[in-house]
């Protein structure tokens, strides 16, 4: 409908208009069900990178983005527009106009380097933050990584109404009559990209909200992900509460898991102290299990003889039929015979048959409890399921001694998580504190609103990729950049390899964009995008936090994983005036520790990684079927390949291949010299990822038969199609 009314805007003739008004009108109070929303006109992208020339798609600077002209033609630094709808002739400065890119319209991505950190010379791992709107970011990371993303994790605008996200250039705020159905088109032709990125097979979608937009997001994740498992957590991020007018005040905010796959929630390994395993209790408890039932049958309800001086087991006495009395059993001397009996006196089953109790009493996972407050059933007996030898196997529970009946303990060391529930009130998930001071605390003068705790998005990371050491982790709302310095976290913490790419435009505020402009700027000025999110946030975030120092030069201040200074009193000896000695109470500073495995990390030592700072532009397709542009899809090939070791360059435009064991890829230029290449392939066996340019399918397939398991692809042909092919989709 809201496209309809763009579209309904445009009609010339005002009787037609109002004819068309009136039946939309009444089309649109036609009852609906489910997730029903406007279908916007497509987004439309402003290019500030691409130069205006005759024929260009433009938008004026400082106007609409969806107010599109065609350039005509171009003289003396002004060009002759045409309105795309209206066809109104405008001469117009070409300094003032923007490309655009059109939702739908072919596009040919690459990546201008930007700026790099290294802090981890030794290893090969680089994380990558990319400038970009995320939607065509998203189109260029399908052609990387289809279906090899392990775990994404955004914190998309929550849609307050407060000017916090653009549509088409625009803010959208509560006035908006569409605001909710633009923010759920927006989200859903990204989350439709995103799931070709993950691993169908194992894989998690992690996207946190508040109370406007949640409902919402649940039912698209529902009806965009019908095969997962989706849950939504709590998580409290503001324990003072954030105000809202004559309602309670805000607390939490919720996060929305979506498991696909083998997908589950990881209880991390070395978390705090080790958890001892649920045991069950023999005794049935629901109703439906009592004694004479089909379910638990007639062989478990049966006496267990326990020693009254021992408290230990010392026989099982035979099934009873459900006619006989259970006080007719023989006695035992110096024992009780203990049968499965509620408080109310409702005789149950036991949970297993005689057979299998004996064999867990042999296995030393039964326990007896004195139960002295009970009638019926003087003591309590509990068991672990015999399936607790195969996570024993696989290393999610431990034995890690005997009691002194002789029971095993037994204790969670990692796998499936069983005790976390979905309402997450850690102190360390506080906002201000581990969100809003750890950034001032890098960047000075940030004005970016409400980053996530940083201790949170560690957290929840842990959940599902703590046993994936080399996990790949994309964040395409990366905001201030949390989502990358988590990770850096979670690999100091177990010595993990895991990769994140960070996707964000480079926007600026309301107030700045008002301010620049004010004093001639335009979106695509050095004084411009010095200001954007991209530049003065994220990247300043990721390259300091990986160095070290902050944005002035200086030392990081703080420990990573210690809660904020708390201040205790003690007596202490103190000496006063007089050189006599007494007690004293005086207050003292202690450090909480809540990551003990980042005891005495401080963020002056930086976090050991390296990263890379990515512009998004786009290329000719004429030159690149050509081949003319190698040197600027070099760091497309890189980042296909792994994006191991530093992004390197073309520096001979003439060079026949490029062999590069470091980064792990080589890329055969001219295909007459593929003898000689072959050879220097062979010679190095780290490389993985072979690129051969040629436009001969056989001679390719020739090319590429002896290669066997590595990853080969065709220039320019497997770039060209996949964009083609995947407009618009």
């Amino acid at each position: 409908m809201a496209a309809i009314h763009d579209l309904l805007a445009q009609v010339q003739d005002e009787a037609l208009r109002a004819r068309l008004e009136q039946e939309i009108n009444r089309l649109s109070k036609t009852k609906k069900f489910g997730l029903v929303f406007e279908e916007h006109l497509p987004e439309c992208t402003p290019l500030y990178d691409i130069p205006v020339k005759r024929g260009s798609t433009v938008a004026k600077k400082a106007g609409a983005v969806s107010e599109m002209y065609e350039v005509s033609a171009i003289k003396d630094g002004i060009a002759t527009c045409y309105h795309k709808v209206t066809e109104e002739m405008e001469e117009i400065p070409v300094e003032e106009l923007v490309s655009v890119a059109q939702f739908g319209e072919p596009i040919y991505p690459y990546l201008k380097p930007i700026d790099s950190v290294c802090n981890a010379p030794d290893s090969d791992l680089w994380h990558t933050l990319i400038e970009a709107d995320n939607y065509h970011a998203l189109q260029l990371l399908e052609y990387l990584y289809a279906g090899k993303v392990d775990c994404i994790y955004i914190d998309p605008p929550y849609n307050t109404g407060a000017h916090d996200w653009k549509y088409n250039n625009n803010y959208v705020d509560e006035t908006d009559s569409y605001r909710h159905s633009k923010w759920l088109s927006m989200m859903e032709k990204r989350l439709k990209l995103s799931k070709r990125l993950l691993n169908p097979s194992r894989s998690t979608l992690i996207v946190t909200i508040d109370e406007k937009e949640y409902l919402h997001l649940g039912c698209l994740l529902e009806e965009l992900f019908p095969e997962a498992q989706i849950q939504m957590v709590s998580i409290s991020i503001n324990p003072s509460g954030a105000i809202r007018n004559n309602l309670f005040a805000r607390s939490d905010e919720y996060a929305f898991i979506v498991l696909l796959g083998d997908a589950c929630v990881i209880q991390p390994k070395g978390v705090g102290d080790e958890v001892e395993v649920r045991w069950w209790y023999l005794r049935r408890l629901e109703y439906g299990s009592r004694r004479g039932t089909v379910k638990g049958g007639v062989a478990q309800f049966y006496p267990i003889y326990i020693d009254t001086s021992t408290d230990k087991i010392v026989k099982i006495g035979a099934p009873l039929p459900h006619d006989q009395d259970r006080n007719t059993v023989p006695e035992i001397e110096g024992t009780v015979p203990v049968f499965p009996i509620r408080d109310d006196g409702l005789e149950m089953n036991w949970g297993v048959t005689g057979e299998t109790l004996q064999r867990l009493m042999d296995e030393k996972v039964i326990q007896v409890l004195k139960n002295k407050n009970s009638e019926y059933q003087p003591y309590t007996i509990k068991y672990l399921s015999e399936n607790y030898k195969d996570k024993i196997a696989s290393g999610r529970w431990a034995v890690r001694g005997f009691r002194e009946d002789g029971s095993k303990i037994v204790v969670e060391t990692g796998g499936k998580l069983s005790r976390v529930t979905t309402v997450w009130k850690e102190t360390r998930y506080d906002a201000k504190t581990y969100g809003t001071v750890v950034l001032k605390n890098i960047v000075k003068d940030s004005r970016f609103s409400f980053p996530k705790s940083l201790y949170s998005v560690l957290d929840t990371l842990r959940y599902f990729v703590a046993d994936n050491p080399s996990a790949l982790i994309l964040d395409f709302f990366a905001g201030s950049g949390t989502t990358l310095q988590a990770v850096n976290l979670l690999n100091a913490i177990d010595e993990g390899n895991r990769r994140c790419i960070l996707v964000t435009n480079n926007e600026v505020s309301e107030t700045e964009a008002k301010t620049l402009t004010d004093k001639g700027y335009r979106p695509g000025d050095k004084e411009w995008d010095s200001l954007g999110i991209a530049r003065h946030v994220t990247w300043e975030r990721t390259r300091c936090s990986i160095s070290g120092i902050d944005v002035n030069g200086d030392s990081l201040k703080g420990t990573y994983g210690v809660d904020k200074e708390d201040y205790y009193s003690e007596k202490v000896t103190v000496i006063d005036e007089d050189e006599k000695k007494k007690k004293k109470t005086v207050y003292l500073k202690k450090k909480t520790p809540i990551y003990p495995e980042l005891e005495g990390y401080e963020m002056s030592d930086g976090l050991k990684a390296n990263a890379a700072f990515f512009k998004l532009g786009f290329l000719d397709k004429t030159a690149v079927a050509l081949g003319r542009q190698l040197k600027e899809l070099f760091p497309v090939l890189w980042l296909k390949a792994g994006a191991h070791g530093v992004c390197p360059e073309l520096e001979d435009d003439k060079a026949y291949m490029q062999v590069l064991p470091e980064n792990e890829f080589a890329i055969l230029i001219d295909e007459k010299h593929y003898q000689e290449f072959n050879e220097e392939v062979n010679r190095h066996p780290e490389i993985q990822t072979i690129y051969i340019v040629t436009d001969s399918e056989a001679g390719y397939r020739e090319m590429i038969a002896g290669y066997g398991d590595k990853d080969t692809y065709q220039l320019y042909r497997d770039y060209l199609d996949n964009f083609r092919i995947n407009t618009g989709r």
